[in-house]
C-alpha cells in the first residue's frame, strides 16, 4: 500500500523523544512513510530507531539547519502530503487522520496545523497564529495587547491561543514549523524552505509565502499533537536565541521593508537585537549562578 504521508522529522539530539515521536506515527490508522533527516546528532537517539521497518534515516556530517534539513527530507518524499514535524512531538491516534481530512476540505488548502499541546496539556502559543508584523511584535514586547478589547484592530496580540477554542477548522494566517501538514502540489507551487534561515521564523516565511500564492492555511483543533517544547534546544539556549533573532531579522527585511519606513525598521532591529543581549544577560547570570550554587535546578 503506497504512504499517504511522508513525514520528515529533523532531528538533533532529541535523546528518547526521537523513538516517541516515530512510534506514535507507527500507531497511525494511515499508511506513513518516515523520514528522519539528522543533523550530525551526538546522543546516539538515532540507535533506538535502527530496525524500525519503513523508517529511512539521512544523516548529515554537520548541523545544515531546519529548513535545509527539511528540504532534503522532501526530495525523497512519495506521497501527496508531506509532514514536516520536530522530533519532540507525539501524535494521538487520530490526530493525522484529522489533519489530512482538513486537507480534504477545499482543494486550495495547502497546510494544516494541529492542536500543539505543553506536556500539561494546555494549548501552545504558536499552534494558530497571526503573522508578527513588525508593529504587532512591538505591541507584544511592551504589553500594549492589554488594550485589544478597546482598540483590537489596532492592539491586536498574534498568538491566538487565548481565544476561544474552535470546535471545527479555521484559517489561520500561520501553523508552527513543529507540526506542518502539506500538500506537494503546493509546495512545488510555492517553493521549498528558504535555507537563509538556520533555526526559527523559517516557519513564518514559508506560511507568508503560502498565502500569497492563494494556498489556505487551516487550524484543526481536533488533531491533538504533544509538544515538548524547546527541550531539544535547552542545552544551547545562546546558540537558538542567536539563532531566532537572527530569523526574526530576515523575515522582517524580507517581507516588511518595503511597507515600513527606514526608520521604524532601524527601530526594530535595535528592538531585536537589544532583545537578544538581554537574554545573553539572563542565561550567563543563571549558569554563573548554577556553578557557584546560588540557582538551583
Amino acid at each position: 500500500m503506497s504512504a499517504v504521508i511522508s513525514t520528515i522529522i529533523v532531528n538533533y539530539n532529541a535523546g528518547k523523544l526521537l523513538r516517541s515521536c516515530v512510534d506514535s506515527l507507527l500507531n497511525s490508522p494511515l499508511e506513513v512513510e518516515i523520514i528522519v533527516v539528522d543533523n550530525a546528532s551526538s546522543d546516539g537517539s538515532l540507535e533506538a530507531l535502527l530496525g524500525l521497518p519503513g523508517v529511512q534515516i539521512i544523516k548529515n556530517p554537520r548541523n545544515l539547519g531546519f529548513a535545509a534539513a527539511c528540504n532534503q527530507g522532501a526530495l525523497v518524499a512519495s506521497a501527496p502530503f508531506l509532514l514536516f514535524l520536530n522530533p519532540d512531538c507525539c501524535f494521538e491516534p487520530a490526530a493525522l487522520l484529522g489533519l489530512v481530512e482538513a486537507m480534504g476540505l477545499n482543494d486550495r488548502v495547502g497546510m494544516a496545523g494541529g492542536f500543539l499541546a505543553n506536556l500539561d496539556e494546555t494549548e501552545q502559543p504558536g499552534g494558530r497564529r497571526a503573522v508578527p508584523t513588525p508593529w504587532r511584535s512591538f505591541v507584544r514586547a511592551f504589553g500594549l495587547a492589554r488594550f485589544s478589547d478597546r482598540w483590537p484592530r489596532l492592539f491586536f496580540d498574534f498568538y491566538l491561543h487565548k481565544q476561544p477554542l474552535p470546535d471545527h477548522p479555521i484559517e489561520v494566517e500561520a501553523v508552527s514549523g513543529a507540526c506542518m501538514l502539506v500538500r506537494r502540489e503546493a509546495m512545488q507551487d510555492v517553493g521549498e524552505w528558504d535555507e537563509g534561515y538556520f533555526l526559527h521564523c523559517e516557519d513564518l516565511d514559508w506560511c507568508m509565502r503560502f498565502r500569497q500564492r492563494g494556498w489556505k492555511i487551516l487550524f484543526v483543533p481536533s488533531a491533538r499533537i504533544t509538544h515538548a517544547l524547546s527541550v531539544c534546544g535547552r542545552s544551547r539556549p545562546i546558540f537558538v536565541e542567536w539563532h531566532k533573532h537572527k530569523g526574526m531579522m530576515r523575515f522582517y527585511y524580507k517581507f516588511f521593508r518595503h511597507q515600513y519606513p527606514g526608520w521604524l525598521m532601524w527601530l526594530v532591529a535595535v528592538g531585536v537585537w537589544l532583545r537578544f543581549g538581554g537574554l545573553v544577560v539572563y542565561y550567563c547570570t543563571r549558569r554563573l549562578g548554577r556553578s557557584l550554587g546560588v540557582i538551583r535546578e
